[in-house]
C-alpha cells in the first residue's frame, strides 16, 4: 500500500481530517448563501442552470467534487479539475442593468466561490467544536491552492493564510449585494423542492440545517440579506451541539453513503488513511519537530504527504 498514489492532499494533510468531518453539510450550505451574495457571480449560477429543478443534483455533484479532489487519486482530481472548466468556458452569463455580457470562469469570480468555499468549511469546522489550532487553520487555506488550480485559478494569486483571507473578503465587500438572485437562492434553500412525502422531513431536518447554516455566516451578509440571526454566542452553541450530535452518527455509517469517497482511499492506502480529527494534533507534532517538514504548495509533496494516518 506504500505505492499507492495519496492523492493532492495525502492522509497527512488538514483537509484530508476536515473533509471527513459531517458538519461539511452545513457548511456547504453556508458556502452557498455567501456565493450568492456575489451578483456576478450568482448569475452565472441561474442564468446557466435550473438549479431549482435539479437541486438536489446539484448539491450532489458538488459534494461529490470535493470528495474526488480530497480522497481520489491525483488522475481522478486532475479529470474532476479538467471537466469543470471545460463546462466553465462555455458558459456565459448577462448583466441586466448593462447588457454586458461575461464569461463564469472570469478569474475575480472563480477566486468568490473558492474563497467563500473555504472559508465556509474553515469556519463551521472550527465554531462546531472541530480542534483546530490557528496553524492548522492555515496550513488547510494554503493547501487549497491545490483546488482553486483545479478550477482554473492561478495558485499564487490564492489567499493562503486566514490574515491574507481576511484581506481578500473585506477587499470584496463593497462589490457584495442581495439582489434577485440571491433572494432566489435563500428562497431556494430554505424550501427546496421535493417529493411531497418528504416535506415533513424537509421541515424538521432540512429547515433546521439551513437556518443554521445561515445564521453562521458574518454580521455583513445577514445585514445584506435582511434577516435577523441569533446572538453569536447562541449560534455558537448550536453549532456545537449539532457537530456533537453528526459525531456521533459512526463514521462507518456515515461514509457508507455514496459514492464512498473515503472508503475507496481507505482501500488504496489502508486502514491507517482513515480520517480521523484526533490526528491533526499528531501531525503538527511530527511536523514541527526536529527533522519535521511542512508541507508547501510547491515542496516536496510526497515527503509529507505519504501514506500513513
Amino acid at each position: 500500500m506504500s505505492d499507492a498514489d495519496p492523492g493532492l492532499f495525502g492522509p497527512r494533510s488538514v483537509t484530508w481530517q476536515l473533509h471527513g468531518d459531517p458538519v461539511m453539510w452545513i457548511a456547504g450550505v453556508r458556502a452557498l448563501y455567501l456565493q450568492a451574495l456575489h451578483p456576478r457571480a450568482v448569475r452565472g449560477v441561474t442564468q446557466n442552470s435550473d438549479f431549482r429543478r435539479d437541486a438536489w443534483g446539484r448539491l450532489l455533484r458538488t459534494a461529490s467534487f470535493v470528495g474526488t479532489t480530497t480522497y481520489g487519486t491525483t488522475e481522478a482530481a486532475e479529470r474532476a479539475g479538467a471537466r469543470v472548466r471545460k463546462i466553465h468556458r462555455m458558459l456565459t452569463a448577462t448583466d441586466p442593468d448593462t447588457g454586458e455580457r461575461y464569461g463564469v470562469d472570469e478569474p475575480a469570480l472563480l477566486m468568490w466561490v473558492h474563497c467563500a468555499e473555504i472559508d465556509s468549511y474553515l469556519h463551521v469546522a472550527r465554531r462546531s467544536g472541530l480542534r483546530l489550532t490557528d496553524a492548522e487553520a492555515d496550513r488547510y487555506i494554503a493547501e487549497h491552492r491545490h483546488s482553486a488550480r483545479l478550477v482554473g485559478l492561478d495558485p499564487d494569486a490564492v489567499p493562503a493564510d486566514r490574515a491574507r483571507m481576511a484581506e481578500y473578503f473585506e477587499k470584496v465587500r463593497p462589490e457584495l449585494a442581495a439582489g434577485r438572485e440571491a433572494r432566489e437562492v435563500d428562497d431556494f434553500l430554505l424550501r427546496p423542492p421535493t417529493h411531497p412525502l418528504l416535506v415533513p422531513a424537509r421541515e424538521v431536518l432540512w429547515r433546521r440545517v439551513a437556518h443554521l447554516a445561515y445564521a453562521s455566516l458574518p454580521p455583513y451578509a445577514h445585514e445584506l440579506y435582511g434577516r435577523a440571526a441569533p446572538a453569536p454566542a447562541t449560534v455558537t452553541r448550536q453549532l456545537r451541539l449539532a457537530g456533537l450530535l453528526l459525531r456521533r452518527i459512526p463514521a462507518r455509517v456515515r461514509w457508507q453513503l455514496p459514492p464512498k469517497h473515503i472508503l475507496r482511499a481507505m482501500a488504496r492506502l489502508g486502514p491507517g488513511a482513515r480520517p480521523a480529527p484526533y490526528k491533526l494534533g499528531r501531525q503538527a507534532a511530527i511536523l514541527g519537530a526536529p527533522g519535521g517538514r511542512a508541507d508547501s504548495y510547491r515542496g516536496e509533496r510526497r515527503a509529507t504527504w505519504g501514506t500513513a494516518g
